[in-house]
């Protein structure tokens, strides 16, 4: 006997709740809500939290040496290998936060280019990296000497130049000084508050009061005053 299949319902399936969706929904997306709530909370809390203030601020650099040393000798080439100068001296002191050189007891000896040379000596110098700009501070002495004198310091020399400050830039060959300085040129004297030397241009400028000895024809001295 063949038995009948009940008919099919007409009615639909009663439609899932909201309250269901909703718990499916949070529950599918509830991983990702807490991975951007904890990178929410960890950027908050970089950006409030103290930082110390020497992670904030370098402090400055502190003007204190990296290199010394004793009883030195350094010499500078030029461009065509040839000596441009010798500096010697008893002690040597590098500071990297300005990048200079401070030297004691300095004995500098510089070589121009048309052979003539150079002479300087004083109880303390500052000098850039390189040595090509040198101030002399105490008991300065410089003189300039000929290049037929054969670099021979017992010749006489064409200039003498003595004070207690002189700045010399040593590419350009230029000396000058602001403090009092005396000079010798022959047979004549000068005291000047300030002067200017340009080897190259074969000038020298005096500031300030300057009186001169001028060595006369035979053996008199003749005084000049501006």
């Amino acid at each position: 006997m063949a038995t009948l299949a009940p008919a099919p319902s007409g009615r639909a399936r009663p439609a899932q709740s909201w309250l269901w969706r909703l718990q499916q929904l949070v529950a599918n997306y509830l991983p990702l809500l807490l991975m951007a709530m904890l990178a929410s909370g960890t950027w908050w809390l970089v950006k409030h939290t103290p930082v110390p203030e020497e992670a904030t601020q370098a402090p400055p650099p502190r003007h204190e040496p990296d290199y010394q040393m004793r009883n030195f000798e350094l010499q500078r080439m030029g461009g065509d290998g040839r000596l441009r100068a010798r500096i010697e001296g008893a002690a040597l002191r590098h500071y990297p936060d300005t990048d200079t050189l401070e030297i004691d007891q300095i004995h500098l000896r510089s070589y121009s280019a048309d052979g003539s040379w150079v002479l300087a000596s004083a109880r303390r110098a500052v000098a850039n990296a390189d040595a090509s700009e040198i101030q002399l501070y105490g008991d300065v002495e410089v003189k300039r000497y000929e290049a037929q004198q054969a670099d021979s310091p017992q010749a006489a020399a064409k200039l003498d130049i003595r004070g207690e400050f002189l700045q010399a830039f040593v590419n350009r060959e230029q000396l000058r000084s602001h403090l009092p300085v005396q000079l010798r040129h022959g047979g004549t004297t000068v005291q000047a508050l300030g002067f200017e030397y340009d080897h190259l241009n074969g000038r020298l400028s005096f500031q300030g009061r300057t009186t001169a000895n001028l060595a006369a024809k035979g053996g008199s001295q003749a005084k000049a005053k501006p």
